[in-house]
């Protein structure tokens, strides 16, 4: 048992407003694969019928990242390091998944091929490697990564959400609305929940990132952290490549405090805010700007030709808004679409390198976890190498938006089923009884769990060729 001495005081609630940040990070990497792409997609192409999954899933990762924040929160450090404490291969499948699932530029190939239509070029890669090189400039400028992420984060969700809403509303007719309300509840125009000749891993991709996803969700332990939410107030921030004052070198671990009334009010109570903050921010505005992103799919694209390959239906968007209100507005929505992309590409970016660098640092110290290491250059390193690799990908012509997202988003929903057992697992192990989730919340992580492990399986092993 550690001496008292060395306890530290869990820290004083801070108030709601001041608590609002990592949410729209945690967010914002959902609006280019589940919210800006595949719901639309669907929507465009099956209607609004398929509704319910895109609420059932957010409403999946609300659950898995409380838990994520849980173990933040108490422990000040980020579920890798602890993770890594508990099992020793545990940092090479966080290394390998993160790259494997992520690496496939497909958000930065849709925005790429957005922004490329405005301006009536037909190759998009170059336009795609541009914006790569400049999501590493952009993320090596910053004086702090974290502050840097959050400013542009808020800034594109305040803008871009009410812009998405007030053409929805001016274009969508009552029986778009109506066929929304029904779609929430699995009702579609000729199916229920599920329309006839939907492939099963385009479905199982667009629910995997109704919100971020894959091992992106475990980012928002970093993300508190370094928000510094409960016992993340002690610890430390990457600093920006080009920072030359200060010591860049991280401890990695947390701090502890002494449980005991006084502890474990303050707990309760920061439970409480970041609960309602990752309520608002997440799961509502998150599912609002999925419904409104698909209604208006659905208003303007659904039956057109061209519709079904790729992301073709999102500039058949662009001219039936063009129509309907004026050129320059259907041009402008194209603009939006491919910022939202652009900056959703920027922070998974952000998120996988420090999942990366956090993991390669955690072996690195290996049985020295209070150490101190140079997390900035591990997590720049990692960024510029998913640039190289996306880089390569491109000049390699692989570069079909659609494809790689839906890939990718299948790797990463085996992902989740991996990682929701073993943030379980870790914070039954570690944290404290008074701490840990109720039995509730255990049996919804279970379901959680289950369904994620069946449909990853059924769409792995159908991909293999295996009969069912």
């Amino acid at each position: 048992m550690k001496n008292k001495t060395l306890f530290k005081e869990f820290p004083k609630p801070i108030s709601f407003k001041k608590l609002i940040g990592p949410s729209f990070i945690i967010l914002a990497l959902g609006l280019g694969s589940g919210e800006v792409i595949l719901w639309p997609y669907l929507a465009a192409n099956y209607g609004l019928g398929i509704a319910w999954g895109a609420i059932l899933g957010i409403t999946f990762q609300y659950f898995i990242n409380m838990e994520i924040e849980r173990y933040a929160l108490i422990k000040g450090e980020s579920v890798f390091v602890g993770l890594n404490r508990l099992f020793k291969w545990a940092a090479y499948w966080f290394i390998f998944s993160t790259f494997i699932g992520f690496g496939l530029p497909g958000i930065i190939a849709a925005s790429a091929k957005v922004f490329a239509a405005l301006l009536g070029i037909h190759d998009f890669k170059y336009v795609a490697i541009a914006f790569l090189l400049a999501i590493g400039l952009i993320l090596s400028t910053g004086k702090t990564v974290y502050g840097l992420m959050e400013k542009i984060t808020k800034t594109v969700i305040l803008l871009g959400v009410p812009f998405v809403f007030l053409l929805a509303v001016y274009i969508s007719s009552k029986a778009d609305w109506a066929a929304l309300a029904q779609g929430v509840i699995g009702r579609g125009a000729d199916y229920q929940f599920f329309p006839e000749g939907l492939v099963l891993a385009t479905f199982l991709a667009a629910f995997a990132y109704s919100g971020a996803g894959g091992n992106l969700n475990l980012t928002q332990s970093i993300y508190i952290k370094e928000k510094g939410y409960g016992m993340g107030k002690y610890a430390q921030k990457i600093s920006g490549l080009f920072v030359k004052k200060g010591d860049k070198k991280i401890k990695l671990s947390g701090e502890s405090f002494e449980v005991n009334a006084q502890s474990v009010a303050r707990f309760r109570a920061w439970w409480k805010n970041v609960s309602l903050e990752h309520l608002f921010v997440f799961w509502f505005i998150g599912s609002l700007t999925m419904l409104l992103l698909m209604v208006l799919a659905y208003a303007t694209a659904y039956g057109m030709a061209g519709s079904g390959e790729g992301i073709n239906f999102v500039l058949n968007e662009g001219l039936v808004i063009g129509r309907v209100t004026w050129p320059i507005v259907g041009s402008l929505f194209l603009v939006v679409v491919a910022v939202m992309l652009f900056q959703t590409q920027l922070g998974v970016m952000d998120s996988t390198s420090r999942i990366m660098a956090e993991n390669y640092a955690a072996k690195k110290l290996g049985r020295n976890p209070d150490g101190v290491i140079n997390l900035s250059k591990i997590y720049y390193v990692f960024l510029w190498a998913q640039i190289a690799f996306g880089i390569i990908l491109f000049l390699f012509n692989i570069y079909e938006p659609k494809t790689l997202l839906v890939l990718g988003a299948v790797i990463n929903a085996f992902a989740m089923f991996v990682h929701i057992a073993l943030v379980s697992f870790l914070n039954h192990r570690t944290l404290q009884k008074v701490f840990q989730p109720s039995l509730a919340r255990k049996i919804i992580l279970l379901i959680i769990f289950l369904f994620f492990g069946y449909f990853s399986t059924i769409v792995i092993l159908d991909k293999l060729g295996v009969v069912m």
